[in-house]
């Protein structure tokens, strides 16, 4: 190990909330306790605030809350940093684009040549597309102020609008944040409805308000996923329209996830799929991937949308 790795993977341990001894260090470093003690010097001179306590069961830790360096990165993570630093130049965050471009500019000045060449090279072989639809702009405060209170285990209150412009007031325990497609959600427990909900960080007005601690309840990634789907609703969408697709229920349904639609059984050989999108192309394009025969009888804007396509797909078989 280099003496570089060695200090990274030092301070990558005196990080984590503890005090470690230097016969620790040294046995996690494996190297002697003398190189210890001449690396923690080392750090100090760098600036780290690296605290030593006596006695038996004193140690060595970074001071809480001190003023901190910039951490030394290694390659592997200076690049993916400079690559999120370049991809968030046009993301969903409001104000954050210049400022992702001011930090990517001092990161890439002290980048060394090879890696400086390597990030540029991603650059120049990388194209943003921009999307038709703009994205739902958030307040990077509040994204951060929401990811303290979940964080720290605090409910809080906010006015949220709902996709009918309806204003109310909630009550909840905020657990997660997700980035879902070009929006934000926050995943919390709704005290007053008593039950899991999700609410679009760019439709909570400002003025959050921090209340007491809760008691985190248990929730899976597979449950956040779940509720993610549940919050965006296909009846939520722009373009709507109800199908009837020529398979059984029970099979479209392991076909599609909760995320496509209602499902109604119709017969033993046929069910109706109630769903949406954003743009009716989306729309069209969608119904061709079910993999089965659908009938379309409206809107009148999605047959005419699934005409050009079939004139299209046929032109394009000969």
């Amino acid at each position: 190990m280099s003496t570089s790795s060695r200090l990274l993977r030092l301070l990558s341990l005196l990080q984590t909330p503890r005090d470690w001894t230097g016969s620790e260090l040294a046995q996690r470093l494996e190297v002697s306790p003398r190189t210890v003690r001449s690396d923690i010097e080392r750090l100090r001179d760098l600036g780290y605030p690296v605290h030593a306590t006596r006695g038996s069961v004193g140690g060595y830790r970074l001071e809480a809350g001190a003023s901190m360096p910039p951490l030394l990165l290694e390659d592997e993570e200076a690049v993916a940093v400079a690559i999120g630093l370049r991809t968030a130049t046009s993301g969903a965050v409001t104000g954050i684009e210049e400022t992702s471009l001011r930090a990517l500019a001092k990161l890439e000045q002290v980048l060394p040549p090879r890696l400086r060449r390597q990030v540029a090279t991603l650059h120049d072989v990388t194209q943003q597309v921009q999307r038709r639809r703009p994205y739902a702009t958030v307040d990077p405060e509040a994204l951060t102020a929401i990811a303290r209170l979940a964080r720290e285990h605090f409910t809080m209150r906010f006015d949220y609008s709902d996709r009918k412009a309806t204003a109310s007031q909630r009550r909840v325990e905020p657990y997660r944040i997700v980035h879902a497609g070009q929006r934000w959600y926050l995943v919390a427990w709704d005290l007053d409805r008593d039950d899991w909900r999700t609410f679009r960080v760019d439709r909570m007005r400002p003025g959050m308000s921090p209340g007491p601690r809760f008691s985190p309840r248990p929730i899976t990634d597979a449950e956040v996923e779940a509720l993610i789907a549940r919050g965006v609703p296909p009846e939520a969408r722009r373009d709507q329209a109800r199908v009837v697709v020529h398979v059984p229920a029970d099979r479209l349904s392991e076909r599609v996830g909760p995320w496509a639609g209602t499902i109604t059984p119709i017969d033993e050989t046929s069910c109706t799929l109630t769903t949406g999108a954003e743009r009716i192309e989306d729309l069209a394009v969608y119904l061709g991937l079910l993999n089965a025969d659908f009938s379309v009888t409206g809107p009148p804007e999605l047959v005419a949308q699934l005409r050009v396509l079939a004139a299209r797909y046929a032109a394009a078989a000969g």
